[in-house]
């Protein structure tokens, strides 16, 4: 949203991690695979749908309320099918940007 808005990612990172907002995505993820567009963090796109998919089963099978779970499990299996199951995980902003129309850190030439 932030680079939809004309926001540079790599400050946006800076100020999230200055903060409360840090989280091992801003901290890890976005500097190390994301923004250098390497996405190459180590972690099978069909892996994390296999783990989501598995917390979303257990949370039905509990009646527990999964509303925003069966977005995330959405987004994954989305993801999955876009890019395959042996994509890295991180591939999960590829398929945000082409929906929002932006790219998201730059690439290397």
């Amino acid at each position: 949203m932030g680079v939809k808005a004309g926001l540079d990612p790599v400050v946006m990172i800076n100020v999230i991690n200055a903060g409360s907002g840090r989280t091992t995505a801003s901290d890890g993820k976005f500097p190390q695979a994301i923004l250098p567009r390497t996405f190459n963090y180590g972690f099978a796109t069909a892996l994390m749908l296999k783990d989501v998919r598995l917390c979303f089963d257990e949370a039905r099978q509990l009646n527990v309320p999964s509303a925003v779970m069966s977005a995330v499990l959405d987004q994954w299996e989305t993801t999955n099918a876009e890019y395959g199951g042996d994509s890295d995980f991180t591939a999960i902003v590829k398929m945000i940007e082409k929906r929002a129309g932006v790219i998201v850190g730059t690439e290397k030439k």
